[in-house]
């Protein structure tokens, strides 16, 4: 046996933040020595923080960056450890993985393949490093000295354990690295990731660190980054130790920690025996074969301290209502922290969407004590000298949580009982601030300014938008005199065919559902009111009752008359339908015959000529509309299906507007 322990930590990382950022890697690498590891791997980028976009141009992000390398170096004592930062060379800039041994830095691992899609942006600042190339470059550390280091596609023998990498997307592509490193001869293979959240992407992480070890026959550790870094995306953490194919351990994901470490024993030897019976060709390392010898002695570890998880798995996965639930909290705690913001402001119709935000507002005070107790909570967010003293969630909440019903002559008793309900379950505080005079004096000024009467026979859209925009400045009043961020209450169905006024609902500093379709949030609050979520695994299930008063609504914007009996769906077409065409046409890039096709099998219950109108419909609304959603607050990325044109789905404000291909929809005989 030649025992090993290795380590992977989550870092809650800020972009430019260094000192914070400093302080968490020097917290998780003595984290690390308490719990006797001799190899951490930290997150991709961890030094600078990984969302640092154009400013990876800065000479000064560089220089700082190796600066605070350097200042890290001696908490590294008789350890081996990874750390991410940018490196500038000959004119290019590279993302690479820096090895230190026991305080010093042995060599540069240059990412290899960039992450360019979807939400990611890396070719615009990075350079891919090509395959097997390896150059040196020379760094002065804090003290004027000048050395040379390795840097490129290499790898490590350090005290006789061969090291090699794979950083964050070299794991995602068919190419991978760890190909070639297996045919080394390489016994560990380290993954510094920043990864963000989406549903189930546990699972494909699961199958590349697990297969990835079985398939090369290593030791893989996987770690990631933790929370809200930079305002959209949202990393889930959970660190991964295989061996030889065999899970060994698996960190908590979505916790409210600053860092936390993940460590395991591996044994070398088993993962050696383990590529001896590979009948893979053997490839003879040459002898300019780009691998760094390093001297270290490992202490040594008695087999009696192998550790066997029974259910690794246990505190990373979730349903996907509570895994919602939980990237939603930290999203929203890091946006409060990072911002300074000293709480939330939301416009409480009643509604879904108003409803299921507030929800969120409590869960993240809720969630984020039980993760890392009130002391802690009352810690991170010590600019709030409000909540000091408070001594529950639910005095927090009413401190951290404001809200608004705002009705005109068109609200109702039901909703308006709804968002009461709904406050009061939370101990957020609420107001009922009636905006119909201004409403009213609105449609005064314009009548008379056009000479002539508003009507709904004529003026249908204009009267409703005007009730939405009125609500805008009081609810934006309030966020200034308590200095909160205002939340925006859009949800993706409504921003895909722009069911939504700008400067109304859209109003706010942050959109934390812009991500997430209706009919899944309406499916959420009937869980969230009737099943919850299991606390810290005593199965006693916190639930929201209050909730059964939005839940039992039809949602509507209400702002038609009462005697229009005015929906959302009748508006638009049935919820889950709008979200089918949207997946269709938006995120697989169907056109409107395919997405009518698919259609007719998947909704048989309606004419074909209804459907056609609906598809025709949504076309038209979504061409129309893009500039809306270039207007949105920053919303959170959580799936694929994101509308975000910032950092996503990205679509021409002007465009034809799909009329050649909806006029063969009219058409279709088939």
């Amino acid at each position: 046996m030649k025992l090993i322990k290795v380590a992977g930590a989550v870092l809650n990382q800020t972009p430019l933040a260094w000192e914070n950022n400093k302080t968490n890697i020097i917290n998780a690498i003595e984290e690390a020595r308490k719990q006797k590891a001799t190899i951490l791997c930290l997150p991709e980028l961890c030094i600078t923080g990984y969302g640092c976009e154009d400013a990876f141009y800065s000479l000064g992000v560089h220089q700082t960056a190796l600066e605070i390398l350097h200042e890290i170096l001696p908490y590294t004592h008789k350890m081996i450890v990874c750390l991410g930062l940018p490196i500038l060379f000959q004119n290019r800039i590279f993302n690479t993985a820096c090895l230190v041994v026991d305080g010093q830095i042995v060599g540069f691992v240059a990412k290899r393949f960039l992450a360019g899609n979807g939400i990611h942006y890396e070719p615009r600042w990075f350079t891919a490093w090509p395959e097997e190339e390896r150059a040196h470059i020379q760094i002065t550390d804090n003290h004027g000295n000048k050395k040379y280091y390795p840097l490129g596609d290499i790898y490590y023998s350090v005290g006789g354990v061969k090291i090699g990498f794979e950083i964050c997307e070299d794991a995602w592509v068919a190419n991978r690295p760890g190909r070639r490193l297996y045919q080394r001869g390489v016994d560990l293979l380290l993954n510094p990731s920043a990864s963000h959240f989406a549903f189930s992407k546990l699972d494909i992480r699961k199958r590349f660190v697990q297969e990835g070890s079985r398939a090369f026959g290593t030791a893989y550790v996987y770690s990631n980054l933790i929370g809200n870094e930079s305002g959209r995306a949202i990393y889930d953490g959970g660190t991964l130790i295989a061996s030889s194919g065999t899970l060994v351990a698996v960190g908590e994901r979505l916790t409210f920690h600053d860092y936390m470490v993940t460590s395991a024993v591996i044994d070398i030897a088993e993962a050696r025996m383990a590529q001896a019976q590979s009948s893979t060709v053997f490839n003879v390392p040459d002898m300019h074969d780009s691998y760094v010898e390093v001297d270290f002695a490992y202490p040594q570890i008695a087999p009696e301290r192998i550790e066997i998880l029974d259910n690794p798995w246990e505190k990373s996965q979730f349903l996907q209502e509570e895994e919602f639930m939980r990237v939603e909290a930290l999203g929203l705690f890091d946006y409060l922290r990072k911002s300074y913001s000293k709480g939330f402001v939301v416009s409480l119709s009643g509604g879904a969407d108003s409803s299921a935000i507030v929800c969120c507002c409590y869960l993240m005070i809720k969630l984020a004590i039980e993760s890392i107790g009130l002391a802690g909570f009352k810690k991170k967010l010590d600019y709030i000298k409000e909540i000091q003293d408070c001594k529950t969630a639910e005095e927090i909440a009413n401190k951290l949580i404001t809200t608004a019903y705002q009705p005109t002559e068109n609200s109702g008793l039901i909703t308006q009982t709804a968002a009461r309900e709904v406050a009061k379950a939370v101990n957020a505080e609420f107001y009922e601030l009636n905006v119909n005079n201004v409403y009213k004096e609105y449609i005064y000024l314009i009548s008379r300014a056009i000479n002539r009467e508003l009507s709904w026979q004529t003026d249908d859209v204009p009267l409703q938008n005007i009730q939405a925009r009125v609500r805008a400045p009081s609810i934006w009043m309030l966020a200034n005199i308590k200095n909160a961020l205002l939340l925006s209450t859009s949800n993706r169905s409504e921003a895909a065919v722009g069911y939504a006024t700008m400067d109304g609902d859209t109003s706010g500093g942050l959109s934390p559902i812009a991500g997430i379709d209706k009919a899944f949030l309406r499916q959420w609050l009937r869980w969230l009111e009737t099943k919850g979520y299991d606390l810290k695994g005593t199965e006693e299930f916190f639930t929201i009752p209050a909730l059964r008063y939005v839940n039992e609504q039809q949602p509507t914007a209400e702002l038609r008359p009462a005697e229009n009996k005015q929906t959302d769906e009748d508006d638009l077409m049935p919820y889950d339908l709008l979200d089918s065409i949207e997946e269709a046409a938006i995120r697989d890039k169907k056109v409107p015959i395919d997405c009518y096709i698919l259609l007719r099998f998947k909704y048989p219950q309606y004419s074909q000529e209804q459907l056609k109108i609906w598809v025709i419909k949504f076309f038209r609304l979504w061409c129309r509309n893009q500039w809306k959603r270039e207007r949105y607050a920053p919303s959170f990325h959580l799936d694929d299906k994101n509308l975000d044109p910032k950092t996503w789905c990205r679509f021409p404000i002007l465009s034809g507007g799909y009329e050649r291909e909806l006029k063969a929809l009219e058409n279709y005989q088939g």
